[in-house]
């Protein structure tokens, strides 16, 4: 290794060549030092390389002998994953049973596991699945056991909607973060990382190992009725960062993330949930928006990916929601976007899919459109024996199936499920609601909570000049596992930062009885808060408002759930946007109307005007503080 440069500027490779003759001298060690680093480097990732691809191959080869064994039944039913009721997967409430009767006509979990063999179970509040930390362990525990105890056995994926914000199915005393949009407002990838990282803590601790979050719409449309603030926003590059950083939280703690919902329902006036949505939007914009976030949760190797009741006429112009397209999941999400983990259809029990074709049709259509995951379909016994019937009467294959199994498979592998299948009883009480899991949640909201207008420095509420507050407005259904209601949780937080405060729910739609109320009980506070949800033009919200304004006494509004209701209170001198309703958010919003701490959140959203939706009110970004 010497070097032979000739030229008579001397030698690039060692600083001891001089002449035209050539140099006879040694590299210095330090080159020599460095190059064999370099090339011992190189042959390590290589190896390294080859020695995962060797253990993938191996680990692959157990696993379709696993597949081998199986029989077309137990094929078929680890394609499912369904709802069941009750605590417990052996012994639910008497109601219960009589709901799995009805709906599903098996009496409890195990008995729809010994008689499906579904590859997972769905949790719901509404099924009395998540009563308390413990019990979710324990029904995890018994699902997992009635599935092992089967021929051939396999365990199983636990999945449920833990979005935060707006949607989650596990409550107190678990720790509940703000919802997307919040965290979108907050803007900290870190923030977004910490939620998935603590969240999946907690899941995994109860035995709940695939959660159908992040949403990875990117939200453009102010009238979305089922997307809205589940988005982290309407800039598709922060919304893809976002979604990257909350992937990569979840799946360290070894719970599945999902990004939602492909290829994109951001852009609809229409929920899926009841209607049949259309995107209008071009391949080009496609691309450079709604594709952004699912491009970005790919390359953080997210587990697995949901469809889209929708259709998206530039992708596919069958006039097929995307679920049941083959141009749109194996064409674009498997082909062009390069995605092979598990794809799963958002519920098969929605409309949106169920427009077209029967329940016995839209399995089937879904496998051959390249989906593995079948959730929750309205009668399972029904799209059970449609796939069943479509494999032996040739429509598909069994090979077909063994694809879709064999990603399932590699995804419980992953999470090691098949070593480590149950909760850890004692991990629950280190885990779950932990107080640094509540502060975390705490200083996140803190971040998300935004002040969109502050007239004459209306805010923040001193306790010495504004002692007694009047705490009105809207009162929702709280989400899942929250206190509530806002007005209360509001005038409790205040009340505890030094203010007398006294709610009163006026309602989403008040009267004209509530509204002078309210405004006869404003007369004898020192300041108003009021909450308001979903405000348009025709509210009775804006009468509320408008009413309370004309008392003379300072106002603040804090929009709870939509950031637009800002645009309809031209009035106002002081509003604030939370995203949602939910304690966490409530609570950091009342430290900012009180002054302990200063708003830092910025609009994830544009707003547009009232009067003229054509032009922008508020942009993205904006955000007051003091």
């Amino acid at each position: 290794m010497h070097d032979t440069s000739t030229g008579s500027t001397g030698s690039t490779g060692s600083t001891g060549s001089t002449g035209s003759t050539g140099s006879t001298e040694r590299p210095s060690r330090r080159a020599v030092l460095a190059a064999t680093a370099g090339l011992t480097a190189g042959l390590t990732v290589a190896a390294t390389a080859r020695a995962a691809a060797d253990r993938s191959a191996v680990h692959d080869r157990r696993l379709r002998a696993l597949i081998s064994r199986m029989t077309l039944e137990e094929k078929v039913g680890q394609l499912f994953v369904m709802r069941v009721y009750g605590h417990s997967a052996t012994a639910p409430d008497k109601a219960d049973v009589d709901a799995n009767l009805r709906e599903i006509g098996v009496r409890t979990a195990a008995e729809l596991i010994a008689t499906y063999r579904v590859g997972g179970i769905i949790y719901f509040t509404w099924a009395h699945n998540t009563r308390d930390p413990r019990q979710i362990a324990d029904l995890s525990d018994g699902i997992q056991r009635a599935c092992l105890e089967q021929p051939r056995g396999l365990p199983a994926l636990i999945a449920t909607d833990q979005e935060h914000g707006a949607v989650c199915r596990i409550g107190r005393p678990a720790t509940l973060f703000p919802g997307a949009m919040a965290v979108g407002a907050g803007g900290s990838r870190a923030d977004a990382h910490a939620l998935g990282r603590i969240s999946g803590t907690e899941l995994r601790a109860m035995g709940v190992n695939q959660d159908y979050s992040p949403d990875a719409d990117v939200n453009v449309n102010p009238a979305n009725p089922v997307i809205g603030v589940r988005s982290f926003g309407a800039d598709p590059d922060a919304v893809a960062a976002l979604v990257a950083a909350e992937v990569r939280g979840y799946q360290a703690a070894r719970v599945a993330a999902t990004a939602k919902h492909f290829p994109g329902h951001g852009d609809t006036a229409v929920d899926s949930h009841y209607g049949f949505p259309v995107i209008t939007h071009s391949r080009e914009l496609w691309e450079r928006l709604d594709a952004v976030p699912f491009r970005a949760a790919i390359r953080a190797g997210i587990d697995s990916v949901m469809t889209a009741h929708i259709q998206f006429p530039a992708l596919d112009d069958s006039g097929d929601p995307a679920t049941l397209s083959r141009p749109i999941v194996t064409g674009i999400l498997r082909g062009e976007l390069g995605y092979d983990g598990v794809v799963i259809t958002d519920s098969l029990g929605m409309q949106g899919v169920r427009t077209k074709y029967g329940d016995d049709r839209v399995p089937v259509l879904a496998l051959e459109a390249g989906v593995d995951q079948l959730l929750n379909p309205p009668s399972l016994d029904v799209a059970w024996h449609a796939v069943l019937t479509a494999v032996r009467e040739g429509e598909l294959t069994e090979g077909r199936l063994d694809e879709s199994i064999l990603r399932i498979l590699r995804l419980k592998a992953r999470l090691g499920l098949f070593e480590h299948p149950y909760a850890d009883p004692a991990g629950v009480g280190r885990a779950v609601g932990t107080r640094a899991h509540l502060a975390a949640a705490d200083r996140i909201a803190e971040r998300s909570t935004t002040l969109l207008v502050n007239e004459d420095g209306t805010l923040p509420f001193d306790p010495r000049r504004e002692r007694g507050v009047l705490v009105v407005g809207a009162d929702p259904a709280s989400p899942s596992g929250t206190t509530g209601p806002p007005t209360g949780v509001l005038a409790a937080a205040l009340t505890g930062l030094g203010f007398a405060a006294t709610a009163l729910s006026t309602g989403t739609t008040p009267s004209a009885a509530a509204i002078t109320e309210a405004v006869t009980a404003a007369r004898d506070a020192d300041a108003v808060v009021v909450c308001t949800y979903n405000v348009t033009a025709s509210s009775a919200q804006r009468t509320l408002v408008d009413r309370l304004l004309a008392t003379g006494r300072p106002v603040a509004v804090v929009a709870v759930r939509n950031p637009y209701d800002v645009a309809q209170f031209p009035s106002v001198r002081a509003c604030l946007a939370t995203y949602c309703w939910t304690d966490v958010e409530l609570r950091a919003a009342a430290r900012v109307i009180a002054g302990r701490v200063a708003p830092r959140g910025k609009l994830p959203v544009p707003v547009q005007r009232a009067d003229d939706p054509a032009r922008v009110l508020y942009p993205v970004g904006h955000g007051l503080t003091y």
